[in-house]
C-alpha cells in the first residue's frame, strides 16, 4: 500500500442533512467510502478504482439514490460488488493462464539457451539487463530507469553477468563495467 487512504474521523459526521445536492454528498462521502473500501480490499488503486465506479452509478441513478435513507451504505454495497467482481474474474485470469501455461517466447533475436537463462535471473536483474543490453543504456542511464543509485544499477548488473556467465558456461572475467560509472 504504497499511498494511504484519507483520515477520516468516524466520530463527525460529514454527510449533509439534506442529501438532494450530489456535490455535497459526494464531497462527504468520498474520503469514507475510499477509507472503507482500502481497508475492505488491501489495495489503495483497486479500491480508487471501486469508489470511482460507485459514485459514478450513484450520480447515475441520484433520484432514487438520494431518497434512500442510507445512500452512503448504497454506494458502498456498489463498491463492495466492484471489488468482488474485479477479484473473481482476476481468479479466473489466472486459472486460465495456468491451464494454457503459456511461457513467454523468446524474442527472435535471442536464442533459447540465452533466453532461458535470463527467465532464471530475478526480476530486477532481468530488468536491468533488458535495460542496459537491449536498450543499450548506460549503468548510469539504468540506475536512473530504475530509480536507483548508480552503484546499485552497477552491482545488480555484476549480479546479472556473473548469474548468466554460470548459466550459460561462459567467462566472465571481463567484468570492467562494474568499475565504471557510465
Amino acid at each position: 500500500m504504497g499511498d494511504m487512504a484519507p483520515e477520516v474521523d468516524p466520530d463527525v459526521d460529514e454527510t449533509p442533512a439534506d442529501c438532494g445536492s450530489f456535490e455535497s454528498w459526494y464531497r462527504a462521502a468520498h474520503p469514507r467510502l475510499l477509507a472503507a473500501l482500502v481497508v475492505a480490499s488491501g489495495d489503495v488503486d483497486a479500491a480508487r478504482d471501486a469508489t470511482s465506479e460507485a459514485f459514478t452509478r450513484a450520480l447515475q441513478h441520484w433520484s432514487r439514490v438520494h431518497a434512500m435513507d442510507a445512500p452512503e451504505a448504497w454506494v458502498h454495497r456498489v463498491g463492495i460488488n466492484v471489488l468482488r467482481r474485479r477479484h473473481r474474474r482476476r481468479i479466473v485470469e489466472e486459472r486460465l493462464l495456468r491451464r494454457q501455461r503459456l511461457e513467454p517466447a523468446p524474442p527472435p533475436q535471442i536464442a533459447t539457451e540465452v533466453w532461458d537463462a535470463l527467465m532464471s535471473l530475478p526480476l530486477r536483474q532481468r530488468q536491468a539487463v533488458a535495460l542496459r543490453y537491449l536498450l543499450g543504456m548506460t549503468q548510469a542511464e539504468v540506475a536512473e530507469a530504475m530509480g536507483v543509485v548508480p552503484g546499485t544499477a552497477a552491482a545488480t548488473l555484476h549480479a546479472a553477468r556473473k548469474s548468466l556467465a554460470g548459466r550459460l558456461g561462459t567467462d566472465d572475467t571481463d567484468d570492467t563495467e562494474v568499475a565504471s560509472h557510465g
